[in-house]
């Protein structure tokens, strides 16, 4: 009889698939509403915490309170639902897609073809609500 994937494995699956998908991405989590790290890939290292920057707890929860400032910021504007979040810095660009209570974000190269990251991270988040039954 074969073993069915777990959800766990499902998300760390959806994650890799997104980090394989388009060159740039440095890398990808999945956090909940409540700042929780859900998943990673790359896989946190915790003797090289570099590795996977996203991947700390520190990180997470933060994430999820841009999240939840940007749907108040919105909602106080009456300008409908957040779509993403995008940041971008001297180094880098981070994209965060809802995806249900949870989120899905990239880490990507500042010189990354942004469009490419965008459609394949809506397209992952929609996955992670799928996974999660949101």
């Amino acid at each position: 009889m074969v073993q069915q994937p777990t959800r766990q494995e499902r998300l760390e699956k959806a994650l890799e698939t997104l980090f394989g998908s388009v060159a740039g991405i440095k890398a990808t989590v999945i956090v909940n509403v409540d700042g929780l790290l859900v998943a990673a890939f790359p896989p946190g290292d915790d003797e090289n915490p570099h590795q996977n920057p996203t991947g700390s707890p520190q990180v997470a929860a933060m994430s999820a309170t841009l999240i939840g400032l940007a749907e108040r910021t919105l909602g106080r504007l009456q300008q409908g639902e957040l779509e993403r979040l995008l940041m971008e810095g001297e180094e880098g660009v981070m994209v965060v897609y809802p995806a249900g209570r949870a989120s899905v974000a990239v880490l990507a190269e500042k010189n990354a073809r942004m469009s490419f990251i965008l459609g394949a991270t809506k397209q992952a988040a929609t996955e992670v609500a799928d996974i999660l039954g949101y």
